[in-house]
C-alpha cells in the first residue's frame, strides 16, 4: 500500500517501504501533535532562502523596500476592472466565490440604513440599488489583503507556509501549504480563501511576480481613476507617499492591531 494513500491510521506492512512525501508526513506530524505540541510546531519553519521570497530578478533587492497600497474612496467608480484584471492576471477561477480582490458597495438610505452588497465581487458593475427608500448617499470600498505587519494568518499557520518577505508582503508558499485553512479563519479581512484545484489557502500577493520587474499590481495599473496608489511606505518620494501625505489616511479595524499596509483616504464610518 502507498502511504501516500492511507489515511486509515491502520499500520504500514514492514519491509521497504517509498518515502512519505512532505506534505503528507507534515500532516501526519500535525495530527500527532495536535494534543499539545506547541513547541514542536514553532520549530516548523520555512528555510531562509524560501522565506525571503522570488526574488531572484537581478538589480531587485526586497531589503530595500516595504510596500503598501492607497485607496481614496471618493475616486473608485465601481467599475470592477481591477477586479477582473486580478483574475486574470493571477489566475484566479472565474467564479462568484474566489477573489484576491472586490469591491463593495455601501447604500445609505434617508432613514439611515445600510446595506452592503458585493456582486460576483464587483466583477461585472453594481446594478441599481434595490431599496424602496430615498437613497441618501452610495459609495464603493475596494478590498484586499491588507498585507499586515503584524498579519494573524502567519502566527497561526502550523507549518510556516504563510510569511513575510523583507518587502512587507504577505505570500502563501503552495509547496509548503498543507490546507488546514487556519490562515483563512484567522483574517480577519475575509481577503484568504480555499483554492478549489490546488488545495491551499490563496490570497492577494500585490502581484509580487509584477513587484519584482518594476511593476504594479494589476489592480492599480487598471483603474481609470487613480483610486489605488501603490508604493513605498515610508522613506522614499513614490506615489504612495505622497498618497498619505496629502490625505488623512485610515486602515480597517484598526482595534486589531495588525498593524495593515492598506490605506484609506475619505473612508467612511459604516465602512466595516
Amino acid at each position: 500500500m502507498n502511504p501516500d494513500d492511507d489515511r486509515s491510521g491502520a499500520p504500514l506492512p514492514s519491509g521497504p517501504q517509498p518515502a512519505v512525501d512532505r506534505r503528507r508526513f507534515v500532516e501526519n506530524a500535525l495530527k500527532a501533535c495536535a494534543a499539545g505540541c506547541p513547541l514542536i510546531l514553532a520549530a516548523i519553519r520555512l528555510p531562509a532562502a524560501v522565506a525571503q521570497g522570488p526574488a531572484g530578478q537581478a538589480g531587485y533587492d526586497p531589503t530595500e523596500h516595504l510596500y503598501g497600497m492607497g485607496i481614496d474612496i471618493q475616486r473608485c467608480i465601481g467599475c470592477g476592472r481591477c477586479v477582473a484584471a486580478c483574475k486574470a492576471e493571477n489566475d484566479v477561477p472565474l467564479d462568484d466565490h474566489h477573489f484576491n480582490t472586490w469591491v463593495e458597495r455601501y447604500v445609505i438610505d434617508d432613514n439611515g440604513e445600510v446595506t452592503v452588497d458585493s456582486p460576483n465581487g464587483g466583477f461585472d458593475g453594481f446594478p441599481q440599488p434595490d431599496t424602496e427608500s430615498e437613497i441618501r448617499r452610495t459609495f464603493f470600498v475596494p478590498k484586499l489583503c491588507n498585507h499586515c505587519a503584524n498579519p494573524p494568518c502567519v502566527q497561526v499557520c502550523p507549518v510556516g507556509a504563510t510569511f513575510i518577505t523583507p518587502d512587507g508582503v504577505v505570500l502563501v508558499d503552495d509547496t509548503y501549504c498543507i490546507g488546514c485553512r487556519y490562515c483563512i479563519q484567522a483574517c480577519p479581512y475575509g481577503a484568504r480563501w480555499f483554492h478549489p484545484t490546488k488545495h491551499v489557502a490563496a490570497k492577494c500577493t500585490l502581484c509580487y511576480h509584477r513587484l519584482v520587474k518594476g511593476l504594479v499590481p494589476a489592480c492599480v495599473e487598471v483603474c481609470p481613476t487613480g483610486a489605488r496608489t501603490f508604493g513605498e511606505v515610508e522613506h522614499r518620494p513614490t506615489p504612495l507617499a505622497r498618497f498619505m501625505r496629502m490625505n488623512e489616511v485610515q486602515v480597517l479595524k484598526p482595534h486589531l492591531n495588525t498593524r495593515p499596509k492598506v490605506y484609506y483616504a475619505n473612508l467612511d464610518g459604516e465602512v466595516r
